[in-house]
């Protein structure tokens, strides 16, 4: 019997640019799950529009995105890539899941809260319910397994709340997806404040992949370090410090203590421009993908319909037992 692949469904909103915290943390692995898992990556655009987007922008953010997934080694051939709101059934699906969703569910959700303080002049319903539609874009696929940081498990469980509902009304309906517990990479932190992880929210402290290696060294010039002058690898008494000698050793292969015996003596100007070196190198091949693929735009539109069939031909699938089990006449 053939052994058949369990299948892992991801996306990311294309709002912003993809920084060094992504490409060394999760996203460094997901070349590796796609030779282990039959794998689905979305670009997530239907969730951006929670918070208000100008539209040539997002446009443009999505297509690049979709350039430096494919850069950062996600093979269209291996894996399916798509765009959300391409797939209509996402939308379809998820209206439904509202009607077998609790108020208070959503309302205990933390990102809601979070993102409710952060744009206090756009608290929309989506932004209330955008959970569900996350469990539509999961339960759609019968997806085995859900790649999970910290901050997103409240959002599988919810998902896993949902579907267990509505198996309960009309049986085995949707696969019970399980949190996976991704391979993290290294926890990279912010240049200017090492003590919170690396975000774009911080763009001064912030490596963008597709920045320009003179500002990626500029950044990496005034990165916080302290007044010791001792390259040791502490994140308790030395973040700034240690958070260079681990993106150093994520960008080389070196271990800690090969780094520290490197710059043994040697003083902290030194050291930053050799991991901002090491840096550049790193992401220059896939910046210049990035920028070969972004040229021909033929091809990306090619990757992205076709992967929006290779999805739909799943997710109608769902959909139509779905709208089956809660009575809806079929067309």
């Amino acid at each position: 019997m053939e052994n058949v692949k369990k299948r892992i469904l991801s996306g990311i909103q294309p709002s912003g640019r993809l920084h060094l915290g992504n490409y060394l943390g999760p996203l460094h692995h997901w070349p590796e799950m796609i030779e282990e898992f039959d794998c689905y990556f979305f670009l997530a655009d239907l969730h951006t529009i929670t918070v208000r987007q100008t539209p040539a922008e997002l446009r443009k953010q999505t297509l690049a995105l979709l350039a430096q997934y494919i850069a950062c080694g996600l093979d269209p051939e291996k894996c399916v890539l798509f765009i959300q709101s391409h797939v209509p059934a996402h939308s379809q699906l998820a209206w439904v899941l509202n009607c077998y969703t609790m108020f208070g569910e959503l309302s205990r959700m933390t990102q809601f809260k979070d993102k409710s303080a952060k744009n206090a002049d756009n608290i929309n319903a989506g932004l209330f319910t955008y959970p569900v539609l996350m469990a539509a874009d999961i339960l759609i696929y019968q997806a085995d397994m859900v790649p999970v940081g910290e901050d997103q498990r409240q959002h599988v469980e919810i998902c896993r709340d949902i579907a267990n509902r509505f198996n309960g009304i009309y049986g085995d309906v949707f696969k019970v997806p399980e949190p996976y517990i991704a391979k993290v990479g290294a926890r990279i932190k912010g240049l200017s404040a090492p003590e919170a992880k690396m975000s774009k929210s911080q763009p001064d402290g912030c490596v963008f992949l597709l920045e320009k290696p003179e500002d990626i060294q500029r950044k990496f010039k005034k990165a916080v370090t302290d007044s010791d002058a001792s390259v040791r690898f502490d994140p308790a008494a030395k973040p700034g410090v240690s958070n260079l000698i681990q993106i150093y050793a994520a960008a080389t292969g070196k271990s800690f203590e090969a780094i520290e015996a490197e710059f043994d003596g040697r003083g902290y100007g030194d050291f930053k421009k050799t991991v901002g070196d090491a840096v550049v190198e790193l992401l220059r091949p896939l910046r210049e993908e990035t920028e070969r693929l972004l040229a021909d735009k033929a091809y990306l539109e090619s990757i992205y319909r076709s992967g929006a069939e290779r999805a739909a031909c799943v997710a109608n699938r769902t959909l139509s037992k779905v709208y089956k089990k809660v009575g809806f006449l079929a067309r």
